[in-house]
């Protein structure tokens, strides 16, 4: 036996024989109560599974142990096992019988007990990786046949007065409860030690840190931190960098606590304690995704001069912040500055810079880094690469990412989803749909499943083109592989099934989308409805509101809008205004838009007064009218003949600061025409002209048949040829009012 292992063994027998009684007169060991771990003390006796003698245990469980070498009958007990392992350390033996086995064949108490003699053998050995191993066969135990793990801490810790041989079982206990992401009980075990006496040990302590903050446990992470100052064992470098970390990266989705930071940063000064590099790239990591770089910035250069340690980790974390920010020529002073003081650019950094150039359109600056990179000796990884490419397509130059798509395969560089995927867009981009689709099936023919954003962009540049059948051949293919689309790739789909007119398609894909947990948004009823809507079908587009709020999609000012307007150009005003009073009870404040279509219902219907006073309403409601609100009041008083509220609401149009259109206009001068009042009907189409709006066909027909019922049709015709010098063209309607045949002629008179 070497020296390492008679001095290891030497060690082991001096701290177990110093923490046994030892009964001189009877030879008999206690051994329920493994924490005494006497049956470690049968030196001189061969102990196997194939026992020929029997052992007698007296009334108090003891194994009474005859005084001469012998061999132990198997009896249904582990003991031979523990003395094995205790006698030769051998892990093989413990390891072969595992705790679920034992406890199957032997029983949890005696088990559990005999397990433990055996975790704290190997402890004190020094053994700390089979301790582990160890525990973390029993804890697994624990969590399959659901028993309490809280009881596990006092089942392998035995008794409190001999604890303090326990020191390496505990910390080892607390790390794999922290592994199995058992918080709680890590924290009962951290909790339950201080309670007997014995101080954590910091490294594992330290460990149950870091899962916490990597678990977001908000609520125990500033506890122990908090236990730990005041109890001990007292926080170190790294725990203040665990807890530095914390604060900087946020936690629970919310923002980097810089001020909390800080304050861990002005703790460590106070208590003497130096960061080290990973503190201080930490915090200026922190620091940088709040957005304060430049202060970031400052930082590293007073930490170079004060000769504190600095790293490219740090210098990165400045570059990346600020390309994020676009200010890329910042970025490059700070790597100009790195290079300065002799600290090496690194493959991340490079990256970074490349990223940044690539996302501005700088390509040839991402060029020159790679070609930097290679005469530093920095192999750019497909990362780099994946920038460069991006940069490339997004600028339409898919030859030269094509070409330099193949060189990496040259190279030896093995694509991922993402290079693929970058390149599919970059064609879809320029419309080139054959190329992008080659490239999804040469991601199958590589073994590389094309993944669900390789089929969206495919479909979504499918759809862009109208070729709907394509986009629905791939569609399909991907369902059948496992792959869903989202939502808004189905809504382009979608979108081109009701440009088509393909309603019934649409509807029925929706429904076996649902089935497959794709639910449609509001966008894509709204989407829907319109289409109804402009076909005619707004009876059936009612029909869908149900079904948004049986799916908790609340119907919003869009759909009603639509609604209520299809439902009144299908003459069916009376349910338009029933879903306005749906929509009001709903409590749906409406729009503008919703407004206008109201008020042009009641003025197609010729009731003013209760299109005025949905006007007024409005306007009590803080919401502003726009050009077409007073075009479409101000034609429903042209329409009754009430020229003087017209007038005065074209006055008040004016004010407001909205400007008439020529149909505002054509709507005013209809009306004074129809009573005679071509003075006024002149003087507006003047006015029109000094406002550079110019009258169309219909504006100048009006006028015409304006005059023509005045029987000058001496002016109407002087309208006329107005007309056609200014390069408006006269529809059937002109000529009918005119009287001219198709040959031009109106009563014998030349036009």
């Amino acid at each position: 036996m070497g020296i390492f292992s008679c001095s290891r063994r030497c060690f082991f027998h001096y701290n177990l024989l110093r923490n046994l009684t030892v009964l001189r007169e009877r030879c008999f060991v206690g051994v329920f109560n493994y924490s005494s771990t006497s049956a470690l003390l049968l030196e001189d006796f061969v102990f196997d599974y194939n026992c020929t003698s029997k052992v007698e245990t007296n009334g108090n469980d003891n194994v009474n142990v005859p005084m001469r070498r012998c061999r132990v009958q198997k009896n249904g007990k582990l003991y031979p096992l523990v003395v094995r392992v205790y006698k030769s350390l051998n892990w093989e033996a413990a390891w072969n019988m595992r705790f679920s086995e034992g406890v199957k064949c032997y029983g949890f108490s005696h088990s559990i007990k005999s397990f433990s003699i055996i975790v704290h053998v190997f402890a004190s050995a020094g053994m700390e990786k089979e301790v582990h191993a160890l525990l973390r066969d029993i804890v697994s135990y624990y969590e399959k046949v659901n028993m309490d793990v809280y009881e596990l801490f006092p089942n392998i810790l035995g008794s409190h007065e001999h604890a303090w041989s326990s020191f390496t079982v505990i910390a080892v206990l607390m790390k794999v409860f922290a592994c199995n992401s058992l918080l709680e009980n890590a924290m009962d075990v951290f909790v339950q030690t201080k309670k007997i006496g014995i101080q954590p040990d910091l490294m594992a302590c330290n460990f149950l840190l870091k899962c916490l903050v990597e678990k977001n446990r908000v609520d125990l992470v500033g506890s122990l931190f908090e236990e730990m100052k005041i109890l001990g064992p007292s926080p170190n470098v790294y725990t203040y960098t665990i807890m530095l970390n914390f604060y900087c990266k946020g936690n629970l989705g919310q923002k980097p606590d810089i001020r909390k930071a800080t304050e861990i940063l002005e703790d460590m000064e106070r208590k003497g304690i130096a960061p080290t590099v990973v503190t201080y790239s930490t915090y200026i990591h922190g620091l940088c995704r709040v957005g304060y770089v430049e202060f970031a910035f400052e930082l590293i250069q007073n930490l170079k001069s004060q000769n504190q340690p600095l790293n490219s980790y740090c210098y990165n974390a400045v570059i990346h912040g600020f390309c994020q920010t676009g200010e890329l020529y910042k970025a490059l002073k700070v790597w100009e500055e790195m290079k300065s003081c002799g600290i090496s650019p690194d493959v991340y950094g490079y990256s970074i810079l490349i990223d940044g150039f690539c996302k501005e359109g700088e390509i040839e600056k991402g060029l020159s880094l790679i070609e930097e990179m290679e005469l530093n000796d920095i192999k750019p990884s497909l990362v780099t690469y994946s920038s460069l490419l991006n940069g490339l397509c997004k600028n339409g130059l898919m030859d030269i990412s094509l070409e330099m798509f193949l060189d990496l395969s040259a190279s030896g560089y093995k694509y991922d989803h993402i290079v693929y995927s970058i390149l599919i867009n970059g064609f879809c981009l320029q419309g080139d749909m054959d190329s992008a689709k080659k490239l999804l099936e040469e991601m199958t023919t590589n073994n590389l499943g094309p993944d669900a954003f390789s089929f969206n962009q495919l479909i979504l540049g499918f759809c862009k083109q109208g070729v709907l059948d394509k986009a629905l051949e791939l569609l399909n293919t991907m369902l059948k592989i496992g792959l869903l689309p989202n939502t808004f790739i189905c809504n382009a789909i979608f979108d081109g099934y009701c440009i088509t007119g393909r309603l019934e398609e649409a509807l029925k894909l929706m429904n076996e989308l649902q089935g497959l947990g794709i639910t449609p948004n509001s966008y894509t009823y709204g989407m829907i409805i319109k289409r109804l809507c402009e076909d005619k079908k707004s009876e059936k587009a009612l029909e869908l509101l149900p079904q948004m709020f049986k799916k908790n999609i609340v119907p919003g000012n869009v759909h009603y809008a639509t609604l209520i307007d299809g439902l009144a150009k299908q003459s069916n005003p009376r349910k338009a205004l029933i879903l306005y009073s749906r929509m009001v009870k709903a409590g749906i404040t409406p729009t503008t838009v919703t407004y206008t279509i109201l008020i042009n219902i009641f003025c197609h219907r010729s009731k003013m007064d209760d299109a005025y006073n949905l006007f007024k309403e409005m306007t009590r409601k803080g919401l502003v009218p726009d050009t077409i609100t007073y075009t479409s009041v101000i034609n429903g008083f042209c329409n009754i003949g009430d020229m003087k509220k017209a007038y005065a609401l074209y006055q008040e149009t004016l004010r407001s600061g909205c400007s008439p259109n020529v149909v505002t206009y054509t709507c005013l001068i209809d009306g004074f025409c129809k009573l005679g009042r071509m003075d006024m009907a002149s003087a507006l189409l003047d006015e029109m002209t000094r406002n550079n709006i110019f009258p169309d066909a219909v504006t100048y027909s009006v006028l015409i048949a304006g005059y023509r019922r005045l029987g000058n049709v001496e002016r109407a015709h002087d309208v006329f040829k107005e007309m056609k010098e200014n390069g408006i063209f006269p529809d059937d309607t002109t000529y009918q009012i005119l009287g001219l045949d198709a040959g031009g002629v109106i009563k014998g008179r030349e036009n």
